[in-house]
């Protein structure tokens, strides 16, 4: 049984059930966002804080990075998408592009797709050789270790639906003429080669996974539950952060009002 396999789709919220969690986890990312920028407590910067995304079309990435970043200022979190490598970007390795978005001491970043395109869109859709591709799973992981070695909190979610949902979302987005936009020739098409992403995803999970930046699959069939999952697990991360790097973690403030 592949790791997907084993993801529980059926886990499900209400509609209250997330109103209530979200607002809990929501204010307590605010607090950690000021501890970790100095803006809170002692001063002292927090650790970069690294949230990156991937996984199926229409899974739900969106609508979680709004949730997680909504209650941030926006000065003090940088959402970077990353789409197909521009012909200058192609002329140098793969990595690189992406060092400009990489969060300091007391930032933080959420990316909406990563350099694992790598492996991914361009290991499928033969963008890259195969021993680029194949050289790519060393490379990032080693890379994910310095950035760890030097104090990065990594996070990083797949996204997971079933090929059922992900055909009613993108029906829902046909038909309203407001979404329309997110749905492209090129998500039928990489539909319709789902068994060869499927392979790559899970050799990706499998080659990439360690301990300082271990995968993350969330259940992203009901999007409540997935927004919800996603904030848990990254304010647990930052609090492990901060208490590893000697930093006091604020005390929960009940809002006024």
């Amino acid at each position: 049984m592949g790791i997907l396999e084993k993801i529980d789709l059926t886990q499900r919220l209400s509609r209250e059930e997330e109103t209530v969690q979200l607002a809990v986890l929501q204010n307590r990312m605010l607090e950690l966002r000021l501890a970790c920028g100095g803006m809170l407590g002692d001063g002292r910067l927090g650790p970069p804080v690294l949230v990156m995304f991937e996984g199926w079309d229409a899974s739900g990435k969106g609508g979680a990075i709004k949730r997680l970043v909504s209650p941030l200022d926006p000065r003090h979190v940088r959402v970077a998408q990353f789409a197909a490598p521009t012909p200058d970007e192609k002329r140098h390795h793969f990595l690189i592009r992406f060092n400009n978005a990489l969060p300091g001491w007391g930032g933080m970043a959420v990316f909406d797709r990563t350099w694992y395109g790598r492996v991914l869109v361009e290991r499928v859709e033969e963008f890259a050789r195969k021993e680029q591709w194949q050289r790519a799973y060393s490379e990032i992981t080693n890379f994910e270790r310095g950035l760890a070695d030097e104090g990065t909190v990594i996070l990083k979610f797949w996204m997971h639906i079933s090929l059922e949902e992900q055909l009613k979302r993108f029906e829902r987005r046909r038909q309203d003429p407001l979404r329309q936009w997110k749905l492209t020739e090129e998500d039928w098409r990489n539909r319709e080669r789902h068994d060869d992403y499927l392979a790559a995803v899970e050799e990706m999970l499998k080659r990439t996974d360690h301990k300082d930046a271990p995968w993350i699959p969330i259940a992203g069939e009901s999007k409540r539950h997935a927004r919800v999952e996603v904030l848990k697990h990254t304010v647990k991360a930052i609090e492990d952060g901060m208490t590893k790097w000697g930093l006091d973690l604020p005390n929960p403030i009940q809002k006024v009002g």
